[in-house]
């Protein structure tokens, strides 16, 4: 694919919309809204790279209520012609067909890899990559597994979602404040993922969420990993203009 000179293409990742209270979430939705108004005019695509919400589960005929200034305004921009595409997160891997059948926006629920202007790019939530976390590993094929997803269905929503925001709240506090700074080079998974892929195929940008901490950090052959930070405490995203990719502090500029 080409970018075009005069747009940009827009990455962003991690509200956790839901968290902590109906209240605050409302006002971290509209500063995303208010985000997304400010880019409509030059974006060429925009892509959310998971943890959209706290969390996530669509019954048959049942999906969670609220977030509509958000949902309305990806609708907005489908119909505009501006293509979204949507990673799933940890928080919200349970998605299955609500947002392609009503925004026409494609999930992904694995990492992908693109092209623009001769640029590799491989994209993914980050969640369950690189060594270590294998108790999470092991969960995540649980909760992906078809059967087990079945079974939560049948849960009345009142008790499922119930159920699954407080283990969100748990997961919360056990994560602390490890988000709040760079571990370094060698502890840092999600570079260790990067250079392990980098020796079996080159890529320019390595772009990931999940992290909640904003990275930009120079790999090996050029290739640079980005991490989108979050829509929580540091409201940052990236852009590619067509030629480079820069990470920006939303207000910052």
């Amino acid at each position: 694919m080409t970018a075009s000179p005069d747009k940009k293409i827009y990455f962003l990742s991690d509200f956790h919309l839901g968290a902590p209270d109906p209240a605050s979430s409302l006002i971290r939705e509209k500063k995303i809204v208010h985000f997304l108004e400010s880019i409509q005019n030059d974006a060429a695509a925009v892509f959310i790279v998971g943890d959209i919400f706290d969390f996530w589960y669509e019954y048959r005929k049942v999906v969670p209520k609220g977030y509509t200034r958000l949902l309305g305004k990806l609708a907005e921009f489908t119909d505009k012609g501006i293509p979204v595409h949507v990673f799933t997160g940890n928080h919200d891997m349970w998605m299955s067909g609500y947002f392609e059948a009503e925004l026409s926006i494609p999930v992904y629920h694995e990492p992908k890899t693109f092209e623009w202007n001769g640029k590799q790019f491989f994209i993914g939530h980050g969640d369950g990559l690189g060594p270590g976390d294998h108790g999470y590993k092991f969960i995540k094929k649980i909760f992906r597994n078809p059967f087990c997803q079945w079974l939560f269905g049948q849960l009345h929503p009142t008790w499922g979602i119930g159920l699954a925001n407080y283990f969100s709240r748990k997961s919360r506090e056990k994560t602390g404040s490890a988000d709040e700074e760079f571990m370094g080079e060698d502890k840092e998974w999600l570079i260790i993922y990067c250079k392990e892929v980098l020796q079996t195929k080159h890529f320019d940008y390595f772009i990931f969420g999940h992290r909640h901490y904003p990275i930009d950090f120079a790999l090996p052959g050029n290739s640079r990993y980005i991490n989108l930070g979050d829509w929580i405490r540091n409201f940052t995203y990236a852009s590619f203009d067509g030629e480079q990719l820069q990470l920006h502090k939303w207000g910052a500029e």
